[in-house]
């Protein structure tokens, strides 16, 4: 059997009693860390934490992994039980979803375990969720590729006065382009999309798009390691986050659309203060 474990959002404890349980009787356990990150995923010290709690060896599965070498998972998980463990719930990404037609494709059989998401846990900030749009993701810009496709979606939840939650870019094991060219492949530093970078990102679309979706008085909502004990939430209008010190990652922004008074009140207490 192929166990789908979340691991929730803050650290190795946020694991829920069913997912330990299934965790301790798989043969292999392969953790993917390409579409998120437990916040401790940034300390060394990550693996062995979980490996520590869990009783288990955990092979870490990168974006190759993932994306290249499924099959090989698949094909151990159809003699044995093997337990793919996913940052949040298991279905925050397609990645997973596409894992689970193709092991039900081979005759594998799967049992999910779902936990916490950013998803839900956003409401933490004070918006209601059934008040939520179509979410964005924003990736990185470079000199050749700026895509802007999420102008549209912004522009639509706006209309309807619908709250927009953008999922900020992380980029772990991404070979670099001049290795790809020469066939071996080097891989960049890690980077991870910062509250800051997405705002100036989403000013610059809107200037070349003119649609009026957004703009620098917009009211936004920056959330940084969501589900941690340090988490950091930080509202108010674009061109005051932008100067705002969320700290280490992960992030993610939410842009506001139209609030209900009870939702004002809860983001009240995380304006900024001037």
């Amino acid at each position: 059997m192929l166990y789908i474990v979340g691991l929730g959002l803050g650290d190795e404890r946020d694991i829920t009693v069913r997912g330990l349980d299934a965790v301790r009787c798989c043969a292999k356990v392969y953790m993917e860390a390409y579409t998120s990150l437990l916040s401790l995923g940034l300390d060394p010290s990550a693996l062995s934490n979980l490996e520590n709690l869990y009783g288990k060896e955990i092979t870490v599965a990168d974006r190759e992994m993932v994306e290249e070498r499924a099959d090989q998972v698949l094909r151990e998980a159809a003699d044995a039980d093997v337990a793919c463990l996913v940052v949040g719930d298991p279905f925050g990404a397609t990645t997973h979803t596409d894992l689970v037609v193709r092991a039900k494709n081979m005759g594998v059989e799967v049992k999910v375990i779902h936990n916490a998401s950013v998803m839900n846990a956003i409401g933490v900030c004070g918006l209601q969720l059934y008040r939520y749009g179509e979410t964005i993701s924003i990736p990185f810009f470079t000199e050749t590729w700026r895509p802007d496709s999420f102008y549209e979606q912004i522009q639509n939840n706006r209309r309807l006065g619908l709250h927009t939650l953008c999922l900020l870019d992380i980029r772990v094991k991404e070979p670099t382009l001049e290795s790809l060219c020469r066939g071996k492949k080097v891989y960049e530093p890690p980077r991870f999309m910062t509250v800051n970078t997405a705002i100036s990102q989403l000013l610059e679309v809107e200037e070349l798009r003119g649609g009026s979706a957004y703009g620098a008085n917009s009211l936004c909502i920056g959330v940084a390691r969501l589900g941690s004990d340090d988490h950091k939430i930080v509202a108010g209008p674009m061109k005051e986050l932008i100067d705002v010190d969320f700290g280490p990652p992960l992030h993610c922004l939410i842009i506001v659309g139209e609030t209900h008074p009870v939702e004002e009140e809860m983001l009240e207490f995380y304006m900024i203060k001037t």
